[in-house]
């Protein structure tokens, strides 16, 4: 189009932007407007005049046209979309200007730049899509040339999305069918699922990993070398880094689609860790009890915003605490500089020595309930298991609940939507009796052994988060010294026997679940259930009915730690329900169950999570503990 050609009598032609091979972007201006502003008007055109193609076309841009439109709405980060029309065999889309230049003018070939700058671009870039992986769209096409920094506050705007492309792609074959010629999106930020047609959410994750290895090595994707057996690029040798930030970006551009992040807000949850936590002056803990699984539902707080600022953490050092056990003797003690996340697990955090510990035996009764595949309960049943109670100290207490022995199959069938290879192959296990916790680690519980409380969605009743493989480790060392109990982590085929408790289905509720039962990313559903409510933030334990062994919360609130080491699949597991400590990776560890944070499929039963180092703190991590029951003194 020529400058000064107006369409429909609206959008005036000034110049244009850019042409591609789906079509040509133009500046124009809104004749229409007071003071004419600028906008963007993209012009896409099939390549071919065949009818259906056509027709294809015609419903394709409408459906994406529509999800700019939402986008829009959504997101500042994301350019407003103010129409979209057809002439003839031609179609527009008529988008906000956004005043400013695109990123490539900052990733300039051979310039090396901070690491802060790499992780406030990432947020920044993450930020936006996050929106878009919230409505399960993939922009397919993230690169420097569609990434504008914004003139009037600085901030990534995410343009151009690639879906829509596609019309320009459509052509007819030789056998009369319609395809797509070639994959939307650009070569080195393109993985290989997206070249072959079948892009996914972590399609982008990658493209926006080769952005900030860009940033941070100066060389343009497509110039590194790769490992001659995963695929995966190598490029740490060609940037100052720290191992936090390059471990995150290699989970980013991992060649096969499963090991990397699954989507933008799990990516920012990784670099929210890079943000040291504020400390705050610690309050006077209160007695707090152990929560019952009929107690009524409490107001859940919903937490804005896609990024968060950091955790801040109130924690007790142990000259404090020392000083409150005084409390009656020096009413005013001063309390001492606190510990963060990062040495919760120090001993200067250890507590005065507890009272001698008690325990009892108890049968507790509850009621279970089963669900179709649109989550609607179908029968219930009451039940009732032997749990051990165990006193630590200031009116709070850890309860065991005694789980049978028997034999189950491990690992999801090949039919089980959701499934992962790392659940393969499916395995007998003989697993023995054992206790396991009914609920997972609580804060007060942690705060009664360790002293401290690093969780970031604070709540004596809640779980607790925010604590690695290695800090749960040390927990369970000095609940054994209180208890004269060994303690330990679950090993995996103990956990998903616990969950499963007979169950074969994918969930120990049925076929599905619902927000209803379960606290996780309820706007994402699973089989037939209905959408349902996303709390973004934990809830506190024992609200939400219990499987058939009378364990609660199994599914969702928090991931729980293994005690096994990292294995790609069961190939060579153990079939005595020990855990497998042996060969695998040894800075990670399994992480079972799902989370607030994640969609129903990461709950199912035979969910395992990859994203695992054990020195991470995660929002969304916690864990349980396991013993035999017997005294080890």
């Amino acid at each position: 189009m020529q400058p000064g050609k107006i369409l429909r009598n609206h959008y005036k032609i000034i110049q244009l932007l850019g042409s591609g091979g789906f079509g040509d972007t133009y500046l124009a201006e809104d004749l229409d407007l007071p003071g004419k502003p600028k906008c963007v008007v993209k012009h896409l055109s099939p390549k071919s005049s065949d009818p259906e193609v056509l027709a294809i076309a015609q419903r394709l841009f409408d459906r994406e046209a529509n999800t700019l439109y939402k986008l829009g709405e959504d997101s500042e980060q994301i350019p407003k979309l103010f129409a979209h029309f057809q002439e003839g065999t031609e179609f527009y889309l008529v988008q906000e200007y956004i005043e400013g230049q695109d990123i490539s003018k900052e990733l300039t070939p051979g310039k090396k730049l901070s690491e802060s700058y790499t992780i406030a671009l990432l947020k920044g870039i993450l930020s936006a899509l996050a929106v878009a992986h919230q409505n399960n769209i993939i922009h397919r096409d993230i690169k420097p040339q569609n990434l504008m920094r914004r003139k009037s506050d600085n901030k990534i705007v995410l343009i151009d999305f690639g879906a829509v492309k596609e019309i320009g792609a459509l052509t007819t074959n030789q056998q009369g069918a319609t395809t797509l010629t070639i994959g939307v999106g650009t070569p080195g930020y393109m993985p290989d699922e997206q070249s072959n047609g079948k892009p996914k959410l972590s399609s982008d994750i990658y493209a926006v990993g080769m952005v900030g290895i860009k940033a941070l090595t100066g060389q343009n994707p497509g110039t590194f070398p790769t490992d001659q057996d995963t695929g995966n690029i190598i490029w740490r040798n060609e940037a100052q880094v720290s191992n936090r930030l390059a471990n995150i970006l290699d989970k980013m551009v991992r060649e096969y689609f499963r090991e990397r992040y699954q989507n933008a807000t799990e990516v920012l949850e990784a670099l929210n860790i890079q943000t040291p936590p504020q400390p705050t002056i610690p309050s006077i803990p209160k007695t707090q009890t152990q929560p019952q699984p009929n107690k009524t539902r409490r107001q859940i707080l919903i937490l804005g915003g896609l990024v968060g600022s950091g955790f801040v953490a109130a924690i007790l050092s142990r000259e404090w605490w020392n000083k409150f056990l005084k409390l009656k003797t020096d009413p005013s003690p001063k309390p001492s500089p606190e510990t963060t996340p990062e040495n919760v697990s120090s001993p200067e955090a250890t507590p005065a020595p507890p009272p001698p510990p008690q325990q009892n035996t108890s049968i507790q009764k509850f009621e279970t309930v089963t669900v179709n595949a649109k989550g609607e309960i179908i029968s219930r049943r009451q039940a009732q298991a032997q749990v051990m109670t165990e006193n630590l100290g200031n009116g709070v207490s850890l309860e065991m609940v005694k789980i049978p022995s028997g034999r189950f199959l491990m690992g999801s069938p090949e039919t089980e939507v959701g499934r992962l290879d790392y659940e393969s192959p499916q395995h007998y296990v003989d697993v023995p009796e054992f206790f396991m916790g009914k609920y997972p680690v609580t804060q007060a519980q942690w705060q009664a052994v360790m002293g401290n409380n690093p969780s970031k969605f604070k709540g004596a009743s809640r779980p607790v988060e925010a604590v690695n493989w290695n800090n749960a480790i040390e927990f369970c060392e000095k609940l054994s010294q209180i208890t004269g109990k060994k303690y330990s982590l679950p090993s995996e085929s103990q956990w998903e026997y616990a969950c499963r408790a007979g169950t074969t289905t994918p969930f120990y509720f049925g076929e599905t679940i619902t927000s209803e039962l379960v606290n996780y990313r309820g706007i994402y559903t699973y089989a037939d259930a209905p959408k349902g409510e996303y709390r973004e933030e934990t809830t506190d334990v024992g609200i939400f009915p219990p499987n058939n062994f009378g364990l609660y919360d199994m599914h969702g609130n928090v991931w729980e730690w293994c005690q096994d080491v990292w294995h790609r699949n069961y190939e060579g597991s153990p079939t005595d329900g020990s855990a497998w400590e042996t060969g695998g990776d040894n800075n990670r560890s399994p992480l079972r169950g799902g989370s607030w944070n994640d969609i129903p499929n990461r709950c199912r039963s035979a969910s395992r999570n990859l994203n695992t180092w054990r020195d991470k703190h995660y929002f969304h991590t916690g864990f349980r503990v396991v013993c035999d029951g017997g005294r080890t003194k």
